[in-house]
């Protein structure tokens, strides 16, 4: 009987501590296809799945069709293009912690590399490689999720990122949080400064070129709490600042504090002090 025993070198088993996989999407084209340019602060990863079309990104244009890669390193403004008549369809993952380096790759055949103000862009073909394959496996984990189905994702993002340096010569380098942190900040910045503005999420993340919903997970991270619950707080110390050291009514200050109604800053005001505004007032009166 012949047996054959390979033993497995440890020290490599923990190449991707730091990357996370943020989602996983599909999309197809149907004649509603928004082309907008957009950036984000992780990197993305589009995988054709049948279809033909295009990716824009900075002023520049490549063709792309079924089974090709593209790589879009963090925030690099790009967006796709469907031609009509083939309908672009794509699977997208979203992952944080990693940037691509793209330096060592040699001019191969079917394979678009290019330097933009802000990172790299990268389109190669998969046709002899078990990618497709492996992301079918991740959405129909992600579609059941079963128990654990999020290790199983995040292994099976591991197995991709393997195939993918394998088979060209691709490297990754750690990608740092300091970007982020530096928007989430200017995003605070501007919290303190418009507080009383009709300020919504859209609006912010308009303002830090982020995706919405990762923006206030980044922020609700780096700072604590949610965009939204930061505001409301700024306005309630601002409020507590007017009541103490003006005169002008509770409907006036509430106005200037950027609530909808006089209720609506009672409601968020007792909520958070204990008290109303008018037995936050007093209650300063009677100790003078």
């Amino acid at each position: 009987m012949g047996n054959t025993r390979h033993c497995i070198d440890d020290n490599k088993l923990s190449c991707f501590d730091n990357i996370r996989l943020l989602y996983v999407a599909t999309s197809k084209y149907e004649g509603d296809w928004q082309s907008i340019l957009h950036s984000h602060p992780f990197s993305e990863l589009f995988y054709v799945v049948r279809g033909s079309g295009s990716f824009i990104t900075e002023g520049m244009e490549f063709s792309v069709a079924k089974n090709d890669m593209v790589i879009i390193n963090p925030n690099v403004q790009h967006t796709e293009k469907s031609l009509p008549l083939e309908p672009l369809e794509y699977i997208v993952l979203g992952i944080e912690g990693l940037s691509f380096s793209f330096e060592e790759i040699a001019a191969a055949k079917d394979s678009v590399c290019m330097q933009t103000a802000f990172g790299d862009v990268y389109k190669y073909n998969t046709q002899n490689s078990n990618i497709y394959a492996y992301l079918n496996i991740l959405l129909e984990e992600i579609n059941k999720k079963a128990e654990n189905y999020e290790t199983v994702c995040q292994k099976l993002l591991e197995v991709i990122m393997i195939c993918m340096l394998r088979n060209n010569h691709l490297s990754i380098v750690q990608s740092s949080n300091e970007l982020i942190n530096r928007e989430c900040t200017q995003i605070k910045n501007y919290l303190d400064a418009n507080y009383a503005e009709n300020i919504t999420l859209d609006m912010l993340a308009s303002l830090s070129h982020m995706n919405k919903y990762y923006m206030a997970h980044a922020f609700t991270k780096y700072i604590g709490i949610s965009p939204i619950t930061y505001l409301l707080q700024k306005r309630i110390q601002e409020g507590k600042s007017l009541l103490e050291s003006t005169s002008y009514s509770i409907s006036q200050i509430s106005a200037m504090l950027g609530f909808s109604s006089q209720s609506y800053f009672s409601q968020a005001f007792k909520k958070s002090t204990g008290k109303t505004p008018v037995q936050y007032r007093n209650a300063l009166k009677q100790r003078l």
